[in-house]
C-alpha cells in the first residue's frame, strides 16, 4: 500500500465529466473546492482559505460518480496525490496535480443519501461498489440529497418504494 494517502473533503466545482479510453475503460474528472475557515488570534477576524483540487476517476467508480455526483454535491474524496506533466499544442510545458481517487462517497453532514448496489462488473476482482442517488428528495440532484435543509427540523425521507427489498448471497463477499 502506498504511503501517499489524501482525504479531503469538500464541494463538486463541475459535473463529473466521463469519457471512455480507447480500449473502452471509463474515467471520469471534476473539481472539488475544500474551504478552510479560521480566526486570525491577532485580529479577531474570520479568514477563509479555499483549495481547489483535480479529481480523476478509474473503472466502475468513475461511471458512478458519473451518474451520482453534480455540481454542489459535498463529496469525501479519498486517494493518492499525482503530479503529471503535459506539453500546450504552443509548445509549452506544464505541470498539474490530480487526487486519482479510490474511495469517493458522500458527505452526511448537511445531507441524506441513498445506497444502491451495483452488480458486479467486469473480471478485475473489484466489486460493483455502491452508486448513490437521493431518489425522492430532489429529483436529479446526486447525493445532494437535502442539503438545503440545515436547520433545525429533520430532513424529509423518501416514501418508501414499492420495489421489493434486494436480496444478498451471503457466500458472497458485500463489497
Amino acid at each position: 500500500m502506498s504511503d501517499n494517502n489524501v482525504t479531503v473533503i469538500g464541494n463538486v466545482t463541475r459535473d463529473p465529466e466521463l469519457r471512455f479510453t480507447a480500449s473502452g475503460q471509463a474515467t471520469a474528472t471534476f473539481g472539488l473546492a475544500v474551504n478552510r475557515k479560521w480566526q486570525n488570534r491577532q485580529t479577531n477576524e474570520w479568514v477563509e482559505q479555499v483549495s481547489f483540487f483535480n479529481i480523476v476517476v478509474w473503472r466502475e467508480l468513475a461511471e458512478n460518480c458519473a451518474e451520482s455526483l453534480r455540481k454542489g454535491s459535498r463529496a469525501i474524496v479519498s486517494g493518492r496525490l499525482e503530479q503529471r506533466s503535459y506539453e500546450t499544442p504552443d509548445g509549452e510545458k506544464k505541470s498539474v496535480f490530480e487526487i486519482v481517487a479510490d474511495e469517493i462517497g458522500p458527505s452526511l453532514r448537511w445531507a441524506t443519501a441513498q445506497v444502491i448496489r451495483n452488480e458486479r462488473r467486469g473480471g478485475d476482482g473489484e466489486g460493483g461498489g455502491g452508486g448513490y442517488s437521493n431518489q425522492g428528495n430532489q429529483g436529479n440532484q446526486g447525493i445532494q440529497g437535502n442539503q438545503g435543509n440545515q436547520g433545525g427540523r429533520a430532513p424529509s425521507r423518501p416514501a418508501p418504494s414499492a420495489e421489493p427489498a434486494a436480496t444478498y448471497d451471503y457466500d458472497e463477499e458485500p463489497f
